[in-house]
C-alpha cells in the first residue's frame, strides 16, 4: 500500500510552473517512505532511472498519446534535482491545449530507479450547439464562420473567437450593439462534452444619420462626404430636422440668408448643401455602418485633400454617438492646413534625355497645385497602361531598371521646389521567354501574338501590348494573363515568363421557336475557337476535338422540315502560312424557304413547298492583312463574295416571280481596333470603313437596262462606317478591383448606290432597320439588319408613324443612321462567366434617298439589359427597350411602346 507523502518541488521553465510530487497512498497512513523523504531532501544532485510511467486522469484520451507528447519513457535518465526533463513534459502536453491541468508525481524510489504518475484533467469537447435569439439561417452561417465543430477542444479562445465571429458577422449587417452570453453545461450525449448555448441579443440595426465635418473652411461637407466610398448617410425627408449636439461644437452649415445673398441657387452644390438637412435621397447606397471601411474613408478624404494642394492636412478627431432614434451620428474634425503649389522642378542624373523633353511629358509647371499622387504617376512610379508618363518613356527604350525619386529641395510660404533625381541605369534585352499554364493551345499559337522577342530592347508598351493580344484571343482567363518579369541586373537582361490560366472558347447553339405560320423550328450550331484542321485526321488528338492551333470553325444548320432549311459553314486561319498575322477565311452557305403560307388558314400548305420558294446560295473568301502604318492596330481585310438567288413562284420582286439572280461583289475593309477583352471591353476603340462593289454590267452591256430581268446580275456600290469608343469611368471597385462602369458610345452609318440613274438601286444588300436585329426571311436577300430597341421593323423614315405589320417586301432603305449610348457594369467577372448589366439610348433612321435625307430626324429609345456570357454558350443577352416616338395617348400608352429582345449567340448590329 502506497503512502502519501505531502510536499511539492516546483520546477519552472521561463513562465511555465511544473508541479512534480513526492507521494504515497494516505488512505491509511502508517510510515512515510524514507526514500522518498531522503529523494525530497537531497541537495546533491543524482541521476535517476525511470523505471515505470502510468497516465492518470484520462477519460477520451489514450495514455499512449500522452507518453509520446510528453516525450517520457521508461529507461530515460533524470537528473535530480537539476534535470529539466518534467518541466519539458509538462511544456509539451500544455501546448496540445487538451488538458487544464497537468501534474508529474514521483510514486517510488528503488535505489537509482524511480516510478512516475503522470495526472492530467482533459478539457471538455463541444457536444451541441444552440444558439438563441436569432434565425435558424443565421445560426447555421454563424456555426461556419465561428469555426465551431463537434468533438473539437474547448478553449478559452474557441469562447473569444466564437463571440468575435458574431460581433463581426452582426456589426457587417448593421447591428452595432450585439450582447452575446455564452452558457456552458455537461453534455449528457457525449463523453467528457459540454454544450455551448450562445444567447445572442442583437438589438437595433444601426444607420449613418449624418456624417458632419467640422474644421473645413475650403472644402463643402458634400464633397468630403463623396470621398466617404463605404460610409454613406441614410435617406432622410422632414421638415423639422433636429440637431444633436456634437462634442466640436456647432457645424458651419449653410444658412438660407447665406444662401440668398451668395446667390446659391445659380450653385447646384450650393442647393445641395441648403437641401441636405431637409431632403437626401439615397437608392443605391447602404448607410450601414462598417468600422474598417470607416477607418479606409478617412485615409481617403486625407488622401482628397492632399490632391488639392493641403499636403498637411489631417483628420484630428472623430465622434461616433447615437441620437434619440439610435442611429449613428458621425463627426470628423479635420486640419486643413496651408495650400501648397509647385514651384521649381529641376532633373538629375537624365543622359538619355534633356530637361526640356522630360519638362514636357511631366506636365507640370511652377504655380500648379500640389498634388503628389500626380506627380509620382507621371514619372511613372504608379504604373499604367495608357502610358504617357516618364517612366514609360524610358522603359519602353529597354531601360528597365530606371527610377526616378523626387525630392523636396526647398519649402517657402506655400510652394515646394523639386528636385527629380534619375537613375536610368543599362538597356536591358529579353533573354528567356517561357510560357506555362497552356495545355491545350500550342506555343506557337502563343509566341506569334507576344511582341516580348528573345534579344529585343524590354518595352514595356510591348508587354502590355502582348498581354491585350493574349486575352482578344479568348482562350485563357484575362484577369489570370501574368507576365511574371524577372530582372537580371548583373547581365542587363530579362525573363518573362508568360502565366496563363485556360478557359473553355467553343460555343454551342441549341434553340427553338414557333410562330411565322411554319411552326416549330430548330437550330443547332457549334463553333470551335480553337481549332486544328491539321490534326482532324488524327484520332490521338481528338480530345473530344483537336484543338490548339488557333483556327476558327463554325457549323450551324437551321429547320422546321419543309418550310425551311439553312446550312453555314465557315473556316479561319488567322495566320495563313504562320509567319505573319495575315487571316484567311472561308464561308459557305445555303438556304430554302418556302413561300406556302396560306393566310385564309393560317397554316402552312406543305403541297406547295416544292413549287414556291427562294432558294440561296453564297460563297466568300475573305484575305485580311495587319499593316504596319499608321500603327500596328489597323488592319485591312479584301473579301470575294458570290451569292446565287433562285426564286420560283416567288413574288418579292415586282415582275420577277421566277428566275436567278448571281450577286458577285468585291469588298474592301479598313478596320483599327484597340479594344482589349471582346466579351466585356474596358477601353479603347473600333473603327471599320468599307466599300462593296459589284461589277458596272450597265456600262458594259447597256441593253441590261431594257431587259425583261434587271435583277440578273444586279449591280451596286455599298459604303459603310462604323465608330465604337469604349470609356471607363470613375474608379475601379470590387475585390478583384475590376468592376468599373465603361460608357460605350458607337455611331454608324451606311449608303447604297447605283451606276446607272436608269436602274433601280438594286434590291438585295439593302439596309432593314428595326426589330430584334435577327436574320428574318427577308435576310435571305443580304439585307445588312440594323437593330432598334423597343421598335419593330419598320420601313418609313416618319418617326410618327408605327407600322409593326409590315406589308411592303421590297421597300428596305438605301441610307440608314445609327447612334447608340450605353452604361455598362461588370456584375460577375471570371473565366466561368462574365455577365454585365447596362442602360441603353438609341436613336437610328432609314432612309431611300438623298432627297428625304435628315440625319436628325431618329427614332429613339431608352431601356435596360442584361448580357450573359458562358464558355459553352457564347452570348445570351436580353434588352426591355421603350420606343420614345412610339409613344400614344391612351390607357395603354406605355405598354404598346415597350419590346423585350432576346439575343443568342451574337451580339445584333
Amino acid at each position: 500500500m502506497r503512502r502519501f507523502l505531502s510536499g511539492i518541488l516546483t520546477l519552472s521553465l521561463c513562465t511555465l510552473i511544473a508541479s512534480i510530487s513526492y507521494g504515497q497512498d494516505t488512505t491509511k497512513v502508517t510510515s512515510v517512505d524514507p526514500d522518498l523523504l531522503a529523494l525530497q531532501n537531497s541537495r546533491i544532485p543524482k541521476e535517476y532511472t525511470i523505471n515505470s510511467v502510468k497516465v492518470t486522469g484520462l477519460t477520451t484520451l489514450d495514455s499512449a498519446i500522452v507518453l509520446s507528447i510528453s516525450g517520457i519513457q521508461r529507461g530515460d535518465k533524470v537528473m535530480i534535482p537539476g534535470g529539466d526533463i518534467f518541466s519539458k513534459a509538462i511544456t509539451n502536453l500544455w501546448r496540445q491545449r487538451f488538458f487544464s491541468n497537468v501534474e508529474i508525481f514521483i510514486t517510488g524510489v528503488h535505489e537509482d530507479r524511480i516510478d512516475l504518475e503522470i495526472n492530467v484533467q482533459e478539457r471538455p469537447k463541444l457536444g451541441n450547439i444552440k444558439f438563441t435569439g436569432i434565425k435558424k439561417s443565421e445560426a447555421e452561417e454563424i456555426q461556419g464562420k465561428a469555426g465551431l465543430v463537434r468533438q473539437t477542444i474547448i478553449t478559452e479562445n474557441t469562447r473569444r473567437n466564437a463571440i468575435e465571429a458574431i460581433r463581426k458577422y452582426y456589426t457587417e449587417k448593421g447591428f452595432m450593439n450585439v450582447q452575446v452570453d455564452i452558457e456552458e453545461k455537461p453534455d449528457p450525449a457525449f463523453a467528457n462534452s459540454n454544450s455551448l448555448t450562445f444567447h445572442i441579443n442583437k438589438g437595433n440595426k444601426v444607420k449613418v444619420n449624418e456624417i458632419n465635418f467640422f474644421g473645413n473652411e475650403t472644402v463643402g461637407d458634400l464633397q468630403l462626404k463623396k470621398q466617404l466610398k463605404g460610409t454613406k448617410e441614410r435617406t432622410k425627408f422632414t421638415l423639422n430636422p433636429t440637431k444633436t449636439p456634437s462634442p466640436f461644437g456647432e457645424n458651419n452649415n449653410l444658412s438660407f440668408g447665406e444662401y440668398v445673398k451668395e446667390y446659391g441657387f445659380l450653385s447646384l452644390s450650393k442647393t445641395k448643401a441648403l437641401l441636405d438637412p431637409y431632403f437626401r435621397f439615397k437608392l443605391f447606397s447602404s448607410a450601414k455602418f462598417d468600422r474598417k471601411k470607416f477607418e479606409e474613408d478617412l485615409q481617403g478624404v486625407v488622401n482628397y485633400y492632399n490632391s488639392q494642394g493641403y499636403r498637411d492636412a489631417q483628420i484630428i478627431d472623430t465622434a461616433l454617438y447615437y441620437n434619440k432614434d439610435g442611429n449613428l451620428q458621425v463627426d470628423i474634425k479635420v486640419s486643413e492646413g496651408n495650400k501648397y503649389y509647385f514651384g521649381n522642378i529641376g532633373w538629375r542624373g537624365n543622359t538619355k534625355y534633356p530637361d526640356s523633353l522630360l519638362n514636357v511629358i511631366l506636365g507640370i509647371n511652377k504655380g500648379d497645385i500640389y498634388n503628389i499622387d500626380i506627380l509620382n504617376k507621371r514619372l511613372g512610379k504608379q504604373l499604367s497602361a495608357e502610358g504617357g508618363d516618364i517612366g514609360s518613356l524610358y522603359q519602353d527604350d529597354g531601360y528597365l531598371f530606371f527610377h526616378a525619386d523626387p525630392v523636396e529641395t526647398s519649402v517657402y510660404n506655400d510652394t515646394i521646389d523639386y528636385e527629380i533625381r534619375i537613375v536610368e541605369g543599362p538597356q536591358a534585352r529579353y533573354r528567356n521567354i517561357t510560357i506555362s499554364g497552356n495545355e491545350k493551345t500550342k506555343d506557337y499559337v502563343i509566341r506569334r501574338e507576344l511582341k516580348t522577342m528573345p534579344g529585343e530592347l524590354f518595352s514595356r508598351t510591348d508587354l502590355i501590348r502582348s498581354q491585350r493580344e493574349l486575352a482578344n484571343l479568348q482562350y485563357f482567363n484575362q484577369e489570370k494573363i501574368n507576365p511574371n518579369v524577372v530582372p537580371n541586373q548583373d547581365d542587363g537582361t530579362v525573363d518573362i515568363n508568360w502565366e496563363l490560366e485556360e478557359k473553355s472558347s467553343d460555343q454551342l447553339e441549341l434553340s427553338a421557336g414557333w410562330g411565322g405560320g411554319v411552326g416549330l423550328t430548330g437550330t443547332l450550331g457549334v463553333t470551335f475557337n480553337n481549332f486544328s484542321i491539321k490534326n482532324i485526321f488524327k484520332k490521338d488528338s481528338w480530345d473530344p476535338l483537336p484543338q490548339g492551333d488557333g483556327q476558327k470553325l463554325s457549323l450551324r444548320y437551321q429547320s422546321n422540315g419543309r418550310a425551311y432549311n439553312s446550312y453555314n459553314f465557315s473556316f479561319t486561319e488567322p495566320w495563313l502560312g504562320g509567319k505573319k498575322r495575315n487571316s484567311f477565311t472561308v464561308a459557305l452557305y445555303r438556304s430554302k424557304f418556302s413561300n406556302a403560307y396560306n393566310y385564309s388558314t393560317g397554316m402552312f400548305d406543305k403541297a406547295k413547298s416544292d413549287t414556291n420558294y427562294l432558294k440561296t446560295f453564297g460563297a466568300s473568301v475573305s484575305l485580311g492583312k495587319t499593316l504596319k502604318w499608321p500603327d500596328d492596330f489597323f488592319t485591312l481585310v479584301y473579301s470575294l463574295n458570290y451569292t446565287k438567288y433562285s426564286m420560283r413562284n416567288y413574288p418579292i420582286f415586282s415582275g420577277f416571280d421566277n428566275g436567278t439572280s448571281n450577286n458577285v461583289s468585291f469588298k474592301i475593309a479598313l478596320q483599327r481596333s484597340s479594344v482589349y477583352d471582346p466579351t466585356f471591353p474596358r477601353s479603347g476603340s473600333n473603327f471599320v470603313a468599307s466599300v462593296q462593289l459589284t461589277p458596272p454590267y450597265s456600262m458594259l452591256n447597256p441593253d441590261l437596262v431594257t431587259s425583261g430581268n434587271p435583277y440578273k446580275n444586279p449591280e451596286y456600290h455599298k459604303w459603310r462606317f462604323t465608330s465604337e469608343w469604349f470609356v471607363p469611368i470613375g474608379k475601379p471597385t470590387g475585390a478583384d478591383k475590376n468592376r468599373q462602369f465603361v460608357l460605350k458610345l458607337a455611331a454608324k452609318f451606311g449608303f447604297m448606290g447605283r451606276y446607272n440613274s436608269k436602274l433601280e438601286v438594286s434590291p438585295f444588300e439593302r439596309f432593314q432597320l428595326g426589330g430584334d436585329g435577327l436574320t428574318n426571311s427577308y435576310g435571305l436577300l443580304g439585307y445588312d439588319v440594323v437593330s432598334l430597341r423597343g421598335y419593330p421593323v419598320f420601313e418609313t423614315s416618319d418617326p410618327s408613324i408605327n407600322n409593326p405589320d409590315q406589308t411592303s417586301t421590297n421597300k428596305f432603305f438605301t441610307i440608314f443612321n445609327k447612334y447608340s449610348l450605353e452604361l455598362r457594369y461588370p456584375l460577375v467577372t471570371n473565366p466561368g462567366s462574365t455577365i454585365y448589366g447596362l442602360t441603353f439610348f438609341d436613336a437610328a433612321n432609314g432612309w431611300y434617298n438623298f432627297k428625304e435625307y435628315n440625319p436628325f430626324r431618329l427614332r429613339r429609345s431608352v431601356g435596360v439589359g442584361m448580357r450573359f456570357f458562358l464558355p459553352m454558350f457564347g452570348l445570351l443577352g436580353f434588352d426591355y427597350g421603350v420606343g420614345l416616338d412610339r409613344l400614344q395617348p391612351g390607357a395603354n400608352r406605355f405598354k404598346n411602346a415597350t419590346r423585350f429582345t432576346f439575343m443568342l449567340g451574337f451580339e445584333p448590329e
